[in-house]
């Protein structure tokens, strides 16, 4: 009871009075004399139990909770019973924009946990490339997905899980995104956010032009570059050299007379798309280098669209194509994708490395007793 008394002095000072002083003279003459904690409660509520909630601006809640806590009581409770909170580890939001990222090889690969393979070792399936190892650097003792997994699960939320699982259920290296020499950062934010939506794993920059500086991003991308596999090349031959050797064809889009329409493509084999400057599209030297120039057939007065647009339909056909011929767009194996899902669960936050190393430890004691 003293808890509701306590509770309703706290929350009454939220109330504002704003009537004419006549008015005021009358109800604070009445309120004195018939003031009572339940009396003034009932004013707030007819019902017979109430509720008052704080006054806060609207967040997102992370917090997995058996049943929601609430403050209430009724005339005849003397004591209140606050049910069982399980609460998970929340999400960490990045605040680099994508500018600063690509700026900073190091930035780029930190979002990267799990043990990468070289570019000089084969590639990760029989018909096409898969990045990741299954093994986790965690101080002295390697962690394989499944002890990642096992160490994680029971701290995050099983609705953030599901996410987790339909994502890599969806997701593919078959087909990737590759950007020349962007200089809106606008516009490469917003590919990175086509390309996490669409299912296209791996992204790549090559040579950005930094020295300029457009509109802030990090509400474009809504932080799809957390979630994505970023690349970053200084030059053209570097990158597609590297692609051709994990199996990649390369498909520059270019108006010209030997440019095939993409809705004549297949799909189905891997494919590296590429876009080129907001200017000056593709280069001469990217152009070269491709095994194809693709294009989107235009039917209006414009002959172009804009690069973040293009790069959106381009990946959107990708993935209609290759459902057509193949049944679905992911095409991970079972064991790639418990990979890819350890990933994406030491990606959510910081907390999520500090656990899996806490748990390596543990493990060290058991490994010297099998010894």
């Amino acid at each position: 009871m003293s808890a509701c008394k306590t509770l309703f002095r706290s929350s009454i000072s939220f109330i504002e009075f704003k009537t004419r002083s006549s008015y005021q003279r009358s109800f604070s003459s009445h309120f004195s004399s018939n003031f009572s904690p339940f009396n003034a409660l009932r004013l707030l509520s007819p019902n017979p139990g109430f509720r008052i909630k704080p006054c806060r601006a609207t967040s997102r809640l992370y917090g997995c909770t058996q049943g929601a806590i609430s403050l209430e009581t009724s005339d005849n409770a003397e004591e209140m019973t606050v049910p069982h909170v399980a609460v998970e580890i929340p999400e960490e939001k990045s605040e680099d924009t994508v500018e600063e990222l690509l700026s900073n090889r190091d930035d780029v690969t930190k979002f990267m946990k799990m043990e990468r393979r070289s570019n000089t070792e084969g590639q990760g399936h029989q018909d096409r490339w898969f990045p990741y190892l299954d093994r986790f650097k965690a101080g002295n003792v390697d962690l394989n997905s499944a002890e990642i997994l096992e160490a994680l699960n029971p701290v995050i939320m099983d609705s953030r899980k599901e996410r987790f699982r339909n994502a890599v259920m969806n997701r593919t290296y078959s087909v990737c995104l590759v950007v020349e020499g962007l200089s809106d950062f606008g516009n490469i934010s917003a590919a990175f956010r086509s390309a996490d939506a669409l299912g296209i794993q791996s992204v790549h920059v090559v040579a950005c032009d930094c020295s300029k500086r457009y509109r802030e991003n990090r509400h474009v991308s809504m932080g799809a570059e957390k979630w994505l596999d970023i690349e970053l090349w200084d030059s053209v031959l570097e990158c597609f050299k590297v692609l051709k050797s994990r199996g990649y064809r390369i498909a520059t889009t270019h108006l010209g007379m030997d440019t095939v329409s993409v809705y004549d493509m297949d799909w189905s084999c891997p494919t590296a798309i590429v876009v080129g400057n907001e200017l000056r599209g593709i280069s001469d030297e990217a152009l070269e280098l491709s095994d194809l120039h693709c294009s989107i057939p235009m039917k209006g007065m414009v002959d172009s669209f804009n690069v973040s647009v293009a790069a959106g339909l381009l990946m959107h056909h990708a993935v209609c194509d290759r459902t057509s011929r193949l049944g679905c767009h992911g095409d991970l194996t079972s064991e790639e994708s418990q990979i890819l899902l350890a990933e994406f669960t030491l990606r959510h936050s910081n907390s999520a490395i500090r656990i899996a190393h806490e748990y390596a430890k543990r493990k060290i004691p058991e490994l010297k007793s099998k010894l």
